[in-house]
């Protein structure tokens, strides 16, 4: 069996499709599968449009031989796949890791709703093509894959065949995580992600107004960098809050295990490699109660769930895991065992379950 990965992110991208197309490359080879990839980021600097196009023939060049053409999101590279594949005979899988018309609508449209709210209301005619591109798509795929039973549900409203959705969680490579030593530097908080607004970062920094013995590191980079860093010198906090930029995934893993507190205040996530990883590397994690987080944290037990923007809740929750040991290390111990449930062979096994069905 030979699959095409087609992806909008690759490494040295960081983010999830980029670490998930990276783990199915290394990964699949070892159970039988030859994996070629085709990165939209070959593409990126041309102009709109042109660059979809470029894209697409590229598609068809590299498909010929393969069985499977493997899409990692509905629109920037789902949907040119999906043409593609209908020309060229190929099966068609999809990976859904967000709802891109609500991520859209919500970064270029002026769009304040929650993305839950966003699945039953109407918005303008661009909104409404994004949403329409995105439907086609996984409307046309052969199986669609959604990364937690949460994101399973909301997908299976836009498809007329709901039993084509599985929810397959997204693997991580524990192997690749260091054996941590038990040494972090105090009172550091490390947060990581896309900087867009619904990864909440703006009150991670207000926040740090009422931490002063506090310094936060944002790792990741998009295009609310400028807002943030002005966000940062209107708080008067510009000596405590780091911009890491878009670093390897390996360098974000080392900065998290050397961190006091990961924290996540997300508005949507449908599945967070990022946590799995700080839960995994011995690091405890705050984090919201919306989308799969309760999935992967059981608050209390092995992380800790706010609310998003609760900036109070999130103080108290930092507080209390710097100030009493014996809770931190049981929510580290827990966070470890909980972890495993994420790993790349429970992915492997049930992706390769649905690659192989004729």
């Amino acid at each position: 069996m030979k699959i095409l990965i087609a992806t909008p992110l690759y490494p040295p991208d960081i983010g999830g499709p980029a670490t998930y197309s990276q783990l199915l490359f290394n990964e699949l080879p070892k159970r039988g599968v030859r994996v070629s990839v085709l990165s939209f980021g070959e593409v990126r600097g041309l102009p709109k449009i042109i660059r979809h196009l470029v894209y697409f023939f590229k598609l068809i060049k590299k498909s010929y031989r393969v069985d499977i053409m493997f899409a990692q999101d509905t629109a920037s590279v789902g949907f040119p796949t999906l043409l593609a594949a209908k020309i060229l005979g190929k099966r068609f899988f999809v990976r859904v890791p967000g709802d891109y018309a609500w991520e859209q609508a919500t970064q270029r449209y002026d769009v304040k709703d929650s993305v839950d709210e966003f699945q039953t209301k109407k918005y303008g005619w661009r909104v409404e093509f994004l949403r329409k591109i995105q439907k086609m798509t996984v409307n046309g795929a052969e199986t669609v894959i959604a990364p937690s039973q949460y994101f399973r549900q909301l997908v299976s409203r836009w498809v007329n065949e709901p039993q084509k959705v599985f929810c397959i969680y997204n693997g991580i490579d524990l192997t690749t995580i260091p054996k941590s030593d038990g040494k972090y530097e105090p009172k550091t908080i490390i947060s990581a992600g896309r900087l867009v607004p619904w990864k909440g970062f703006v009150a991670l920094i207000k926040i740090m107004k009422v931490l002063p013995e506090w310094k936060l590191f944002i790792a990741g980079d998009g295009p609310m960098r400028r807002e943030l860093e002005s966000a940062v010198i209107h708080n008067e906090v510009k000596a405590r809050v780091f911009f890491l930029g878009q670093i390897p995934r390996e360098e974000l893993v080392q900065k998290i295990q050397k961190s006091d507190i990961f924290v996540l205040n997300t508005s949507f996530e449908s599945f967070s490699f990022q946590v799995v990883e700080a839960m995994a590397a011995g690091v405890p994690v705050v984090t919201t109660n919306i989308g799969n987080l309760p999935e992967i944290i059981d608050s209390g037990k092995s992380g800790i769930l706010v609310a998003p923007n609760d900036e109070e809740t999130i103080i108290l929750s930092i507080t209390h895991l710097s100030s009493d040991a014996t809770f931190r290390e049981r929510i580290i111990v827990e966070a470890r065992k909980k972890s495993q449930q994420f790993s790349i062979e429970n992915t492997l096994n049930n992706l390769l379950s649905h690659l192989k069905k004729s």
